[in-house]
């Protein structure tokens, strides 16, 4: 057995997947409430996938409103190795057009209105975000993108914003000249809380537009945003199936980048100062040094 269970995080416009043997919901409940949907477990041959829709079947979830927290823990409770992320963007460079496909390996956190941490106040945890992705996941999946006729660009700075709100086109020029390459809404705190819970991630960032920096073109609106969507969707399922089929055979070892052991050396507090009624939510997060 392979024994790779990959927690697929599906944004917007992706709701399901079809075609895993076996596809059954289940629901688990966390300690940070519930997560966006039910959960649907299946297997590619010797793969397991486990799908959960970000924003909840019908996109019923802005960005902030997704129970990150809750996502997270429930694809650890269920068993995920790792976390694949499926997300929409809009492009700042013109060479990543609509349509494409980026390789997303660093973030900048512009969002305000959400929990961040597993961590806290009577349990103090820091680990290190300085590579947020995980390289082998990253390229496996860009790989999967390529065969099934995706344009895939490999690396990319992704500036997360609050939205619900698109940008501004004073925003959408400044986070050019920071050099940011994708901009969504979604992707953070998604990745911190993984690398907390010591789950590689990567996300396959699926370009929709130009944002509203680019003046030769119309600037990003909802009608536009889904017409794309709909293409890069179908596309996406179809890396899905190819990246668990590429795994049928290939024995998972950890990550190269020790992402599985990353709480060894980032817990703060001291043994006799920790809450216990912290410590009993982290069970899942953290039991593996806890």
């Amino acid at each position: 057995m392979s024994k790779w269970t990959i927690g697929v995080i599906g944004g917007s416009g992706l709701y399901e997947i079809d075609g895993l043997e076996g596809a059954e919901a289940f629901s688990i409940d966390t300690p940070w409430g519930a997560p966006s949907d039910p959960l649907m477990r299946g297997r590619i041959g010797d793969v397991t996938l486990v799908f959960l829709p970000r924003h909840g079947k019908g996109h019923r979830l802005t960005p902030t409103a997704v129970p990150y927290r809750a996502n997270i823990d429930a694809l650890k409770r269920a068993g995920c190795t790792d976390v694949l992320s499926i997300s929409a963007c809009g492009s700042l460079k013109q060479a990543y057009a609509p349509g494409d496909y980026v390789m997303v390996d660093q973030f900048i956190d512009r969002t305000f209105a959400r929990e961040k941490s597993f961590f806290g106040p009577g349990m103090v945890a820091h680990v290190s975000m300085a590579d947020p992705v995980c390289s082998r996941l990253s390229g496996l999946a860009g790989d999967a993108a390529e065969r099934v006729g995706a344009t895939v660009h490999r690396g990319g700075t992704y500036i997360a914003m609050e939205g619900p709100q698109f940008s501004s086109r004073a925003e959408s020029n400044l986070y050019r000249q920071w050099g940011c390459d994708v901009i969504g809404m979604t992707n953070m705190p998604e990745a911190k809380l993984a690398r907390e819970a010591e789950l590689p991630y990567a996300t396959i960032a699926m370009v929709t537009d130009y944002d509203c920096w680019f003046d030769e073109v119309e600037a990003v609106s909802v009608s536009n945003v889904l017409e794309v969507m709909r293409q890069n969707t179908e596309r996406a399922k179809q890396a899905i199936l190819e990246l668990a089929s590429g795994l049928n055979g290939v024995e998972r070892s950890p990550s190269p980048q020790g992402i599985e052991t990353c709480l060894d050396f980032a817990m703060i507090t001291a043994p006799e100062a920790r809450d216990p009624e912290i410590l009993a939510r982290l069970d899942a997060v953290a039991g593996r040094v806890l």
